[in-house]
């Protein structure tokens, strides 16, 4: 686990600046005498992009050992700015596309958020990863047509609800996202963890020097 950690951010960095990555640039991030634990070192950092961050290591070259990164899912968002800086959103996004399909493809705001809360995101929380939740998620996934976020016909006081919006529908399927959701479960929250332990010693650290 510590190693594909110390990992991720390597290959997070790869994938903002769109470049390709070879075997021998990963094998810079793991220890020495770990390494020849690598393929299982390289399997856990590829599920964690996967499951966290929605992002994807495709192989385009086996004879070099070089990969890209892609988003999951056929989905084409990342939710990165201009520059390319912050972290990849798809990953919540197929989180919040997962909990609709779940609840029967429309998910109340309470059950929704409720879901969310499983993994630490809050609506009235800022996330470490994430932000702020409620906008990204009410108003930029909204924007970005892959969620509808309406209210509930009659209701008083008013209640909300969240379905799939048209580019959901056009760039992926429910069968894929339940995919995910079946790994997801088994190894998500506690890299999740990790990653906040491990950023909350750099601040500290950083605090210290």
């Amino acid at each position: 686990m510590r190693e594909a950690i110390s990992l991720v951010p390597f290959l997070l960095l790869k994938y903002q600046m769109k470049e390709p990555i070879t075997k021998a640039e990963m094998l810079d991030y793991v220890r020495r005498s770990h390494q020849d634990y690598f393929p299982a070192v390289f399997s856990r950092a590829c599920d964690c992009l996967h499951l966290v961050f929605g992002i994807e290591m495709r192989e385009v070259d086996p004879s070099s050992h070089s990969y890209i990164l892609v988003t999951s899912l056929g989905l084409t968002y990342d939710g990165l700015l201009s520059d390319k800086q912050g972290i990849p959103k798809t990953g919540l996004l197929i989180i919040t596309l997962r909990i609709i399909v779940v609840e029967g493809n429309c998910a109340s705001e309470q059950v929704f958020w409720e879901g969310l809360s499983m993994m630490g995101v809050y609506a009235g929380r800022e996330h470490y990863l994430y932000g702020n939740p409620r906008k990204l998620i009410t108003e930029d996934f909204v924007q970005e047509q892959y969620l509808e976020y309406r209210q509930v016909p009659n209701s008083d006081p008013a209640c909300y609800e969240f379905l799939w919006g048209p580019r959901a529908y056009a760039e992926t399927s429910r069968i894929e996202v339940l995919k995910h959701r079946a790994k997801f479960s088994r190894c998500v929250p506690r890299f999740l963890q990790s990653l906040v332990d491990r950023a909350s010693r750099n601040e500290e650290e950083g605090a210290q020097a």
